[in-house]
């Protein structure tokens, strides 16, 4: 198809791989500075095996653009009392259908505008930690 198809399905799966990351390592301290160096290099390496440098640089800057995208999401979740096996089934699972649509041609470029889109959106109308029965017990 071409060297933009392949640029695009490598920023999809840098995406993926950066949201990927930031789920399974969610319980770490680090936050997004300890998932940025194994997602980094994994969507580097998957860029470079599939458009060569070009690839690997796309690779690279989906994967920050993933892991910057999901740090928020994983911080929220941990905040409101989410486990943290529960938060990375989830991730996990959107950084799969993250990866597998930027097979679709131009979805890996739309997907690199949207994902931090929605995360941002997410951020703003976070609410706080659901009391339930704990507002009855006062």
């Amino acid at each position: 198809m071409g060297g933009w198809y392949e640029i695009g399905v490598t920023v999809g799966i840098g995406l993926g791989a950066g949201i990927l990351f930031a789920g399974f390592l969610a319980g770490l301290r680090a936050g997004l500075a300890g998932t940025l160096p194994g997602a980094v290099g994994v969507a580097a390496a998957a860029g470079f095996l599939v458009a060569g440098w070009p690839g690997a640089g796309a690779g690279a800057a989906g994967a920050v653009i993933g892991a910057a995208s999901a740090a928020p999401i994983v911080r929220g979740a941990s905040r409101r009392g989410a486990t943290v096996g529960g938060t990375a089934f989830l991730l996990g699972g959107a950084a799969v259908a993250v990866a597998t649509l930027a097979l679709v041609p131009v979805l890996g470029y739309l997907e690199a505008v949207v994902v931090p889109a929605l995360a941002a959106r997410r951020a703003r109308g976070a609410p706080e930690k659901y009391a339930g029965l704990r507002s009855l017990a006062k």
